[in-house]
């Protein structure tokens, strides 16, 4: 089983064009990637299959070995699924070309005001791994009545849950006037 060395590398350098023009942001360029991609995939398959040999039907070629046909039918679903992808961002790009004026993938706006929220969120940072006022999953709970002894006082006293309580209170109120900030500045909502 030899496969042809400059074949594999022009489905290398297809695939490697088409995924670098796949990340550019003109729906253009991201189909013209596609398709490239593609076809070097599409050769891959057609290397990957062996040696050329006689029709893939029992009886018609005497002395010869048929070719295996599941790499040909792979590939033929191949191009009719880049068929309908090659159709819809067709329709992605003259659509954005309609609305915009070209057809450029803008930014999700939403997306950066969820992650400045995110950023802006102090209550996920209100554990503290120093706290040992609550009990660990890992950690096993002994029954007090079975080792005849009471549990530490000083664990469960009232000033550590006020402290506690307090600190919660400030990180919520911090967590609150930050997502103020950014909702206050126009970078919340949906533009209206």
């Amino acid at each position: 089983m030899s496969s042809s060395l400059t074949l594999m590398i022009v489905s290398g350098v297809l695939i490697t064009a088409g995924v670098y023009l796949m990340m550019e942001r003109s729906l253009t360029r991201i189909l013209v990637g596609v398709l490239l991609a593609g076809n070097g995939v599409n050769l891959l398959f057609l290397i990957a299959s062996g040696e050329p040999g006689g029709a893939p039907f029992i009886g018609t070629e005497r002395g010869r070995d048929i070719s295996d046909p599941l790499p040909q039918a792979m590939v033929l679903t191949a191009i009719v699924i880049t068929l309908g992808l090659t159709a819809f961002l067709l329709t992605m790009a003259y659509r954005s070309l309609q609305l915009n004026g070209h057809d450029e993938v803008a930014d999700d706006v939403e997306a950066r005001q969820i992650v400045q929220l995110a950023e802006a969120d102090l209550a996920s940072a209100s554990f503290d791994e120093d706290d040992r006022s609550l009990p660990s999953e890992d950690d096993s709970d002994p029954d007090p009545a079975e080792e005849g002894s009471d549990p530490d006082p000083a664990e469960n006293t009232s000033t550590e849950r006020r402290r506690s309580e307090a600190d919660s209170d400030e990180r919520r109120d911090a967590a609150e006037e930050a997502t103020d900030d950014i909702i206050g500045r126009g970078e919340g909502g949906t533009g209206s």
